[in-house]
């Protein structure tokens, strides 16, 4: 019997240009590794940036659940919006194609998806919507860049339960919100915290719940009840009318 796996996809493994945010994220990435096989999922750990493309798109269509990590800023050229703007730094190009394809195929498949953070952000481009270039409030300047934020709901309808309070670290954030997608919580200051599909088993989260301190209780059940809500799904379809 094939393992259920979960493929982790983040932008690269390594970062000469940024040593030091290279070391933060490979910290979220380990820890979502654990959170992972705590879900009793096999983590396979892609850098979009680095991989073939045959390979990111084959391996995201066969897990059972695609996570799509944080990093750099989405590229404007996804959603039109100008290269210039505030705050603006590396942008990864590729990175994004491959993960908005891989994005658009598990959303028609109807598959278990969850974007984190710049994953978030990639989900609303990757199904047509803008993002908010630059903001402040929701970051910090110090070395813990994480910011404690509180989530109000905007929908008590949704199936699963999303922590209250989490950790952000984001100077973009969805702007107008892709057709497809539904609010479903926000920052005491309007800004958009998660998103869920309307029809696929699909959620985004701006928030960081692979954070070391929290992954196994913030990640490991998210991982869970996406794919409880994938398999209903496919058992409802497979139930005759």
């Amino acid at each position: 019997m094939r393992h259920a796996t979960a493929l982790l996809l983040h932008v690269r493994t390594q970062r000469p240009h940024a040593p030091r945010f290279q070391s933060q994220l490979d910290a979220l990435n380990e820890a979502a590794v654990r959170a992972t096989e705590a879900a009793g999922l096999r983590p396979v750990l892609v850098p979009a940036a680095e991989a073939p493309a045959p390979r990111v798109l084959q391996e995201a269509a066969l897990a059972s659940v695609l996570v799509v990590l944080g990093g750099e800023d989405v590229s404007p050229a996804l959603y039109g919006g100008p290269e210039d703007y505030p705050g603006a730094g590396h942008h990864e190009p590729w990175a994004d194609e491959v993960g908005a394809a891989a994005i658009r195929a598990r959303v028609a498949a109807g598959t278990p998806l969850l974007g984190i953070c710049r994953g978030l952000q990639l989900m609303n481009v990757a199904l047509g919507g803008t993002l908010v270039q630059d903001m402040t409030g929701h970051t910090a300047n110090e070395d813990d860049p994480f910011v404690g934020t509180a989530l109000h709901p905007a929908r008590a309808a949704y199936p699963l339960d999303l922590p209250h309070d989490v950790r952000c670290t984001h100077h973009q954030a969805v702007g107008a919100l892709a057709p497809g997608l539904s609010v479903i919580a926000r920052a005491a200051d309007g800004t958009i915290e998660a998103v869920a599909h309307r029809s696929a088993p699909a959620l985004g989260v701006q928030f960081h719940p692979e954070h070391p301190d929290i992954a196994r209780e913030q990640l490991t059940p998210l991982l869970t009840g996406l794919l409880a809500m994938g398999s209903r799904r496919e058992s409802a379809q497979a139930t005759p009318a």
